[in-house]
């Protein structure tokens, strides 16, 4: 969704904010059907008026009023105002509950109130989600998107996408695989424009932002191996359900004008929660990092007199999408030993090439600790997957299918893997620590987060880290 078309939701929800809230202050106190108790004037309003829309705001967010798809359905988007609009209201009620009078003036006011705000928001918002609907079927504001499949099933998609052009697609092209039709040629005008194996540069090159995925049902592993080509990039997926079954638990089901999609790897997390979670993230870092420095400083000068070397280490790792970033921890190992990120070395139990401080902060994961400014940064999050190397990234993504779907999410100084794993020492324990990683992924939750949280500090006291 374009931030102009955001922007206007919010302001939408601002005028029927207030368009309610000064209505029913006319209503009460200056229509003459209700006794007036007390003398209120518009100037006083102003700041309350402006209170109700930072809940209605809240609220609103919370319940994902503010990410809606590309091509939302009126229908749909006015059932959750309805709805959200409701929850709303009667938290108000409960919150101004009088046990002594629950029949009171200013309980029927709340039930006005919730009818004008529910109109005036309806009506706002169907005004913008009809200019929206009416922009799309000019063409305008079109997401570029690609079909993967030269086959009878991509082309009976791109019919009825030209039938609904409200669907929010531009179809660039086609992408063919090895044994469809070779890129050059045509289907209606819209040309064969590459091969499966170029899609990244595709992506690329045509700043795709939605692939159509057009298999049948017996081509599994190709289905797989598209999610895995793009997994660290920022294009969308969706699949006829009838693959359903290869993607349980990456997938969530929509229907458009009578086309069923799927789409694969949607959104977890609410807005409101990422935006919680980078805040947590950077106020927890803050602290962290004022509160560790004494002790840091301390550690600093062991790690000098221990052996000879510098006192950070950072190498390159890949964070969210791939991009790559210099993490930065404490040096644990001797200076100018090989680097793993060249040979792909595992750390295992025992290693020389730790040092005696090494073994110490390791043990209480202190290693780690600096990585707070990696956070800080926003390269990561305090939750999350760990980051790994390129070249082991490289090596791994050929043994185990999807592995690159770990970047979907900005990388973490602890997660679920850490507190369920030890360091992986064999490619069994890899791939059981990737397992880890996928269930954060598709279980993302404020919750969790400090569940894992707990769990790790925890752990750094114990001494239990390896």
């Amino acid at each position: 969704m374009s931030k102009g078309y955001k922007a206007a939701l919010f302001i939408s929800d601002l005028l029927s904010t207030l368009i309610t809230f000064f209505f029913v202050y006319w209503l009460r106190y200056r229509s003459g059907i209700f006794p007036v108790d007390i003398e209120l004037y518009v100037s006083d309003l102003w700041l309350p008026a402006l209170a109700i829309y930072g809940y209605w705001f809240v609220f609103y967010l919370y319940n994902g009023l503010y990410h809606l798809p590309e091509a939302p359905s009126r229908t749909d988007e006015n059932v959750k105002v309805f709805k959200a609009t409701s929850y709303g209201v009667i938290l108000l009620f409960l919150i101004t509950f009088d046990a002594f009078n629950p029949f009171s003036l200013g309980r029927l006011v709340i039930v006005v109130y919730w009818l004008g705000q529910l109109f005036t928001t309806v009506i706002f918002r169907s005004i913008i989600l009809s200019i929206r609907h009416k922009q799309l079927t000019k063409g305008i504001g079109l997401t570029p998107s690609l079909i993967i499949g030269c086959n009878p099933k991509g082309y009976d998609i791109y019919t009825k996408i030209c039938q609904y052009p409200a669907l929010g697609y531009d179809i660039l092209g086609f992408v063919t695989t090895e044994d469809e039709p070779r890129p050059g040629g045509t289907y209606e005008g819209v040309p064969v424009i590459g091969h499966l194996d170029r899609i990244r540069d595709l992506i690329r090159e045509h700043q795709v932002k939605q692939l159509v995925i057009a298999f049948s049902t017996d081509k599994h592993a190709k289905v797989l191996d598209v999610i895995d080509k793009v997994s660290d990039t920022r294009v969308g997926m969706k699949i006829l359900p009838d693959m359903y079954d290869i993607i349980s638990g990456l997938a969530r089901t929509q229907q458009i004008y009578g086309i069923p999609l799927v789409d694969i790897n949607p959104g977890i997390m609410q807005p409101w929660e990422k935006l919680i979670k980078r805040l947590s993230d950077v106020v927890i870092s803050a602290l962290s990092l004022l509160l560790f420095l004494p002790f840091g400083l301390i550690l600093a000068l062991l790690i000098k007199l221990d052996s000879r070397g510098p006192v950070f280490y950072t190498q390159d790792r890949l964070g969210l999408y791939g991009k790559v970033f210099r993490i930065i921890k404490f040096r644990s190992m001797k200076h100018n030993v090989e680097e793993a990120g060249e040979q792909v070395i595992l750390t295992t139990e025992n290693d020389a090439r730790v040092t005696r401080i090494g073994q110490f902060i390791r043990r209480f994961r202190l290693d780690e600790v600096p990585q707070i400014i990696n956070v800080l940064k926003g390269d990561m999050s305090i939750i999350g997957p760990r980051p790994d190397m390129p070249k082991l990234t490289e090596k791994l993504e050929k043994q185990i299918p999807l592995y690159r779907h770990r970047m979907k999410v900005k990388p973490g100084i602890t997660g679920w893997a850490q507190i369920s794993v030890p360091y992986p020492q064999t490619l069994e324990e890899v791939i059981q620590k990737f397992n880890c990683d996928i269930y954060y992924i598709e279980n993302m939750s404020l919750k969790l987060d400090l569940k894992i949280m707990l769990n790790t500090i925890a752990i750094m006291f114990s001494g239990t880290g390896t």
